[in-house]
């Protein structure tokens, strides 16, 4: 890879018909890195990704690409660059795991070319990282859940993008899944410096794989930037409505949120080491 790709959304505003999720929002990416976005249900999490990816039309702003509007660049083009893994992917009736990955590939074909041999390696590589290799012959439709996760994981390996937005990556996953799946990815960001935004509700995860956070409360901006400066139990009881405590994660040493709920509470505890 020998670029680093800028994704900017400027004063965004984004809903559907009259209904108005987003509101003038202002983000610029870290280019390079991984950033998650947190927040309460319906707070805009997805509806942000869709618009970056065009899926949605903004009714006001823009999501710029490099300085370029993502919705006035040519589809192929645009799907060279950045890929998409949506909350809920709607399965073809019938397909094979095989089939399914390899359709990330299309944006690499123009109307003369054929299926090459690094289209072969591409899906060979992504379904090996998820560990479906062994799948690649069953339908997608007989899988389990979390199966069917990988599988549309592999899918947007495959596709090779610069840019690659997930919403809710984890979804359906065991908590050992879970963990495979960031690895995964962090080793992506690592070895290849794939610019990754997702999506993700488990907070503690979200700060250990991350280099930025960004939380959103009420289709706003409410925080953003490095783990340690955005998770924190003013951000969480403003963004969540939850007391908690925040300590550092002896793992990882990012921060760790605790919730504070009703029941389960230890009289006396001793106060533990904060962040």
């Amino acid at each position: 890879m020998t670029d680093t790709h800028r994704l900017i959304v400027e004063n965004l505003s984004a809903g559907y018909g009259d209904r108005t999720i987003l509101d003038g929002l202002d983000l610029a990416i870290v280019p390079g890195r991984i950033t998650s976005i947190v927040g309460a249900n319906a707070c805009g999490k997805s509806t942000l990704l869709r618009t970056m990816s065009r899926l949605l039309a903004p009714s006001r702003g823009q999501v710029l690409l490099d300085g370029k509007s993502v919705h006035q660049c040519p589809t192929r083009e645009l799907a060279r660059t950045l890929g998409l893994l949506p909350q809920s992917p709607v399965t073809p009736e019938g397909i094979t795991v095989a089939d399914l990955v390899s359709r990330g590939r299309h944006p690499h074909h123009g109307l003369m070319s054929r299926w090459s041999p690094r289209d072969d390696e591409a899906v060979a590589n992504a379904l090996e990282v998820t560990k479906t290799a062994d799948l690649a012959d069953r339908e997608v439709d007989e899988l389990s859940g979390g199966q069917r996760q990988r599988v549309w994981i592999a899918m947007a390996l495959a596709q090779e993008t610069d840019v690659l937005l997930l919403d809710e990556p984890t979804t359906f996953l065991d908590v050992s899944h879970q963990v495979e799946v960031l690895d995964l990815l962090t080793d992506l960001n690592h070895r290849r410096s794939i610019t990754i935004i997702m999506v993700l509700h488990d907070l503690n995860l979200a700060a250990r794989y991350s280099d930025h956070l960004v939380a959103m409360a009420k289709g706003r901006l409410y925080a953003h930037g490095q783990p340690e400066d955005v998770l924190n139990e003013e951000t969480i009881l403003s963004v969540f409505g939850l007391r908690s405590q925040v300590v550092r994660d002896p793992i990882s040493g990012s921060p760790m949120m605790l919730p504070i709920g009703r029941h389960r509470l230890a009289e006396g505890r001793p106060e533990s080491h904060k962040v």
